[in-house]
């Protein structure tokens, strides 16, 4: 059997365990890794790989500041100040959230956005005693979506613009991401306000971990503003982007400052950490490079190109090329998918004789699509054990957004990128 055929059927297995839930995602994750490694889709040495990726040393770190947060009352006062003004109506919580996580992830890593406002939103539902499953998936959504508006929001808009520079061509600006960024926030916004929010679970309480503690928490005035210092340095120095400073470094220096200042214990610390959504990222990298390394997702946009045939409309194979994509980021790093379909994109745009800049951004869009699994962006993944979803709630509440992005994708697109 082909490499490429057998990473496709491998990746199927995988997608019905992680729909089913028969496994624990992680499981299925470092599993899904430990076989490519025996099958040699990926060098031995690789197969745990995913565990030092940068990102997950990110995680790691922005688990404990929000940790930090937590502990010390400061959630849970910025929860309460937000309830008083938002009022306990889920919805009207769930706009300020999105609004507030969108606007923050335009100039951040919407990662590091992401984790650091994981633990405020748990302050929230712990105040307004309601469910976090009713407000992280939107949290995570409206994250992904405010990264698209510029070149560092999200991993995607960067590799969409070397590749551009790699070809010889003039790479996207800074902001130039907006003019479908910001429609695609405001979509993601308007749907999970009046439609997305009826396709989460009820779920419980505040889980029992967080409410146990909202008795022994500190509520040290002094010791929240040090935790709320410690989180806004280290989302400054995201923003900064120094050479010398990495966003992984900045997250585990506040992490150690938040255990040397006594915002919380060691062992607060390591009992912080989500180790399920750790090892599901970790794991689901090493497959990412399968997909790569054996041809499996090239095989798949060859079949696409075949299976339009003749000489398609530029519009036509824009549309294609951004459900492929969709699909490949909903089970591959959002990075690995728009890193593998941009020179596909190019080479297509130059056969057909039109601009690639319509192409591009149409992948870049595509590949920020991660909505309906918790796979293919870090964001999605921070949500899972914290909310208590599962799969297929990803599936039921993003797959409609996915759809939506689409539709807005192929109107404006062309009109401010014209083939």
């Amino acid at each position: 059997m082909e490499p490429a055929v057998g990473c496709l059927i491998l990746l199927g297995v995988m997608a019905l365990l992680f729909i089913t839930e028969l496994i624990p995602l992680a499981v299925t994750a470092m599993g899904g890794a430990i076989i490519c490694g025996f099958l040699n889709y990926i060098p031995d040495n690789g197969v745990f790989l995913g565990l030092s990726h940068p990102t997950v040393t990110l995680f790691a770190g922005m688990f404990v500041v929000g940790a930090a947060m937590f502990h010390t009352g400061l959630a849970h006062s910025i929860g309460v100040f937000i309830v008083k003004r938002a009022g306990k109506s889920q919805k009207n919580l769930m706009l300020c959230i999105m609004v507030v996580a969108a606007v923050l992830s335009m100039c951040l890593s919407n990662t590091g956005t992401a984790a650091c406002l994981l633990p405020v939103v748990m302050g929230i539902c712990a105040a307004a005693k309601m469910s976090p499953s009713r407000q992280l998936i939107p949290l995570a959504y409206a994250v992904c979506s405010g990264g698209m508006i510029s070149l560092v929001g999200t991993p995607p808009n960067i590799i969409i613009s070397g590749a551009l520079s790699n070809f010889g061509y003039q790479p996207f600006e800074f902001f130039e991401f907006a003019w479908i960024g910001v429609p695609i926030t405001l979509v993601t916004i308007v749907y999970m306000y009046f439609v997305g929010r009826r396709l989460l679970p009820e779920g419980g309480e505040v889980p029992e971990k967080f409410l146990a503690e909202l008795d022994p928490m500190q509520h040290n005035v002094p010791k929240q503003v040090i935790a709320g210092l410690i989180l806004v340095g280290c989302m400054v120095v995201m923003c900064l982007d120094l050479e010398k400073i990495t966003i992984e470094m900045a997250a585990v220096v506040g992490a150690l400052i938040c255990v040397l200042t006594g915002c919380l214990t060691e062992k607060q610390a390591y009992n912080s950490i989500e180790w399920s959504t750790i090892f599901l990222f970790a794991g689901m990298m090493p497959v990412s490079h399968a997909l790569y390394n054996t041809g499996a997702a090239e095989l798949l946009a060859r079949w696409m190109l075949e299976m339009l045939g003749g000489t398609p409309g530029p519009l036509v194979v824009t549309a294609v090329i951004f459900i492929v994509t969709a699909l490949l980021t909903q089970f591959m790093s959002n990075s690995a998918s728009a890193a593998l379909l941009a020179p596909i994109g190019l080479v297509v745009s130059q056969k057909l004789g039109v601009s690639p800049y319509p192409v591009l951004m149409s992948i870049a869009v595509a590949s920020s699509c991660a909505f309906a699994t918790p796979i293919g962006t870090p964001p999605c993944t921070l949500m899972v054990g914290p909310g208590h979803y599962r799969f297929v709630d990803y599936i039921k509440a993003g797959l409609p957004l996915i759809i939506l992005c689409f539709a807005a994708t192929v109107i404006i697109v062309p009109l401010v990128w014209p083939f």
